[in-house]
């Protein structure tokens, strides 16, 4: 049975309002009974406008070449057809990289992955497009393909210079330290998977200008990155977005190019385009989570505390930058993860390949540093005979032992008490015997258990896009709309911006409403990402209510002889001293007396600086924090295992919904699971995609959905001035699944009596736990022998 357990019921945050369903109430998503009953639209959704046209695009089948003919008559002249286009068409910018140069939005002379858009198809129907796409023929010169970490190490080929982090001497502390140790992982990257694909449809505007309406997490950047292929200014382009069916940060730059080919098709042809990437196509076309090659070299005391820490990271890049500078620094900034490394080098490697630009995904690199972490701490408490967890909280930071290796110190030890807390609820040191005893008893199944926490930080790590804007209007009915720079991807952000303005006036969610994100509405906004939507698009937006509620104050003092202190907003009422209105009745009052009802806010994060010369600085406002515990059986003689339960703890302060965070928390669980356990991407060894469907990609079902699973969020206010003291919770609970890997391991380790760790690089699937386990055999065998065992009591899969 699968139970969801919510700490507390949370009173509403000071100075709410009282506001029915407002901050801190648990009610439904927005649009839940438009999910539900299929009316919610999407792009694909919309209605079709008289001679739209389809894209499809015409792919590189090499990694690296040089195209040295192209022959496109067979396209042009194919059925339905309207218009082809090649890189000498585009009228503007060619490159559309989102912060380096080197993504081409068409390949001109060279291409650098099988799958890369050399020339893209218009015509009469999403079938003719697709049909022609592929009747091209084109020569290629090949080129040397660098396809792996590997590859790009040896060469030293990176798409940019590398970055490292310094604290004290790492190598004289490890060289003194009474025990050393090194080892590697290898962590697979991730496929997005949003339910719903890739998408982007333009219309011509009558003054020469392209609406564009797109699947985007980053909607300032179709308007910036459209304008400049099409060479025209940022005005003529309005990028809307209403919903995604799913981002995960892969909507956040690879959706730029679908709608700046539709765009052009668009302004060449003067129809309506619309371009859907089959999911092959996008499988095979749009960035990943980052590989990452992680090794190290660690020194470390009896009492399995860190002295110093020696760490490579290489992130599998692809062939451009992409933004494959943040994620490598956001891993590198969570290589501790929630540990005092004491002496620390972490060293960042941006690896490039002749495969697909990676990008950015739920946790944006932290994950992969994380893991690294992890892994060797797991090492330190078999060489020691620990169990995992004391070692890692005789690791965690601490007053005193608080300085991160960039230099930021931790503020909010939140960590120490949470984990104490949840090994008791949990009852972990019970259950650690009791996983212990059966594993004595079985023979073929064997039980692992692991603790892990997560400490990740939270603000861009780009100074420039801790910012947010938003407008907001009053109607003299009493009703509101809201307008601000995020986007609602299935996450909640409009929910809580909803609740957010309704309790600043004390009136109901049903009086607000929260429209489509728009560029025209609200310019220069960041991407929806690095869990920052509602600490920035909330604060926005609690701004415009602060200045039209002060204007209403104002008001109401001169007009009814009152003091500010008299005037309350609450309960869909306003307070007038003895006497009251109700809300619609005093807005109507107010705007017969000329005062304003809408207002623009806008918010910058404080505080937050870093200096990529000295690599020291406070990149990130705050930290959120939590951990969980998973139990996992698996079976020794075919590797495969399940996940029995799983309890969490987590910290998103005074929560501003609950519900919805709970829902965070369990879907970036069971989304991180899948990274660490059934996700497998693979390439041939000519480069291309072969994870390229779901009959070969397998994401999480809902029959992965361990049937204990258990959630709390730890109820403390986040030290700094958030929104209602809230903390982010979109990315954070994605790393807590690094615990079903650590209980895995566990697992294996028990067939070596906890003697030993297996290499387990990810995902875990039960051909890497069946190699696993065979790793513990050869350490068997090599071990003591016990009296009274045999020969084939060492083999735990015989």
């Amino acid at each position: 049975m699968r139970r969801i357990v919510v700490n507390a019921e949370l009173s509403p945050a000071a100075n709410t309002g009282n506001a029915p369903g407002g901050v801190g109430h648990s009610i439904a998503h927005e649009s839940a009974h438009k999910h539900v009953r299929g009316t919610a639209e999407y792009v694909d959704d919309l209605p079709l406008l008289p001679g739209t046209l389809f894209v499809a695009t015409g792919q590189s089948a090499k990694p690296h070449a040089r195209i040295r003919a192209i022959d496109l008559s067979a396209v042009k002249s194919a059925s339905g057809v309207i218009d082809v286009i090649v890189q000498s068409d585009i009228p503007g910018k060619v490159d559309v990289g989102p912060v380096y140069l080197g993504d081409p939005l068409l390949a001109g002379d060279l291409v650098e992955f099988i799958g890369q858009a050399i020339f893209a198809v218009a015509a009469t129907s999403f079938e003719a497009a697709q049909r022609a796409a592929v009747l091209a023929k084109i020569e290629y010169e090949e080129l040397p393909a660098q396809l792996t970490i590997e590859d790009s190490l040896t060469a030293q080929s990176f798409v940019l210079p590398q970055h490292q982090l310094l604290l004290g001497d790492p190598d004289a502390s490890i060289e003194t330290a009474p025990h050393q140790l090194s080892g590697e992982i290898f962590v697979r990257g991730q496929e997005h998977f949003y339910l719903e694909g890739q998408i982007s449809e333009a219309r011509l505007t009558e003054d020469g200008g392209i609406h564009v309406i797109s699947s985007t997490q980053h909607p300032t950047e179709i308007q910036k990155l459209v304008a400049e292929v099409l060479a025209i200014p940022l005005h003529l382009v309005v990028a809307e977005v209403r919903r995604m069916g799913g981002g995960f940060g892969g909507k956040e730059t690879q959706a730029a190019p679908l709608a700046c080919i539709a765009a052009l098709f668009a302004q060449r042809n003067r129809r309506p385009v619309r371009y859907r990437m089959p999911r092959r196509d996008d499988m095979i076309q749009t960035g990943k989570r980052h590989d990452f090659l992680n090794r190290w070299r660690v020194g470390f005391n009896r009492e399995g505390k860190l002295l110093g820490v020696d760490l490579q990271l290489a992130g599998k890049c692809g062939y451009s930058p992409d933004l494959s500078e943040g994620i490598v620094d956001r891993a590198m900034f969570h290589a501790d993860n929630a540990y005092f490394l004491n002496s620390a080098r972490i060293l960042g490697l941006r690896c490039k390949t002749h495969t697909v630009s990676n990008t950015a995904f739920r946790g944006f690199g932290g994950p992969k540093g994380m893991m690294a972490v992890e892994t060797f701490l797991e090492d330190i408490a078999r060489q020691l005979g620990m169990d995992p967890l004391d070692v890692r909280k005789a690791n965690l930071y601490q007053p005193g032992a608080d300085e991160t290796p960039y230099g930021q110190k931790i503020e909010q030890h939140v960590l120490p008490i949470l984990i104490e807390r949840l090994e008791k609820s949990s009852d972990y040191r019970a259950r650690r015997i009791a996983i212990t005893e059966f594993n004595n008893t079985h023979r073929h199944l064997k039980k692992g258990i692991a603790l892990t926490p997560v400490k990740f930080g939270i603000s861009f790590t780009a100074k420039h896009l801790n910012q947010a804007g938003a407008l907001l209007q009053i109607y003299t009915d009493g009703s509101l709309l809201i307008n601000h720079g995020g986007t609602e991807m299935g996450q909640g952000l409009y929910t809580k911006i909803q609740q957010i303005v309704a309790s600043a006036f004390g009136v109901s969610v049903n009086r607000v409403m929260v429209s489509s994100t728009r560029t025209d509405k609200v310019p220069n906004t960041s991407p929806t990402a690095a869990s920052s939507g509602t600490d920035l698009n909330g604060m926005a937006a609690k701004d415009a209510c602060d200045q039209i509620k002060a204007d209403l104050v104002s008001f109401a003092c001169e007009h009814f002889n009152l003091a500010p202190a008299q005037i309350i907003f609450k309960n869909d009422l306003v307070i007038l001293g003895e006497n009251q209105l109700d809300f619609p009745a005093f807005i109507k009052l107010a705007y017969i007396n000329r005062v304003a009802l809408s207002a623009t806010g806008h918010y910058r994060t404080p505080k937050i600086h870093y200096d990529r010369a000295t690599a020291k600085g406070q990149p990130f406002l705050y930290f959120a924090n939590g951990a969980a515990v998973s139990e996992v059986t698996l079976d020794c003689l075919t590797g495969e295992y399940k996940v029995d339960q799983v309890d969490i703890l987590h910290d998103v302060g005074k929560s501003l919904n609950p519900a919805i965070d709970i829902g965070q928390i369990e879907g970036g669980f069971i989304q991180g699971m899948g990274w660490l356990t059934t996700e497998e991407l693979l390439w041939d060894e000519q480069g291309r995609v072969i994870s390229n469907s779901p009959a070969n990609y397998k994401i999480p079902t809902a029959f992965d959905v361990p049937e204990i699973f258990n959630i709390e969020l730890f109820d403390e206010p986040n030290l700094e001035n958030t929104i209602h003291l809230s903390k982010a919770v979109g990315e954070p609970p994605l790393m807590l699944a690094i615990s079903v890997w650590a209980a895995l391991r566990d697992a294996c380790s028990s067939t070596t009596n906890y003697q030993f760790s297996p290499r387990l690089d990810t995902p875990a699937t039960p051909e890497r736990i069946y190699w696993a386990l065979q790793d513990c055999v050869a350490f068997n065998k090599t071990a003591a022998v016990k009296p009274g065992t045999t020969e084939e009591d060492f083999n735990v899969t015989t």
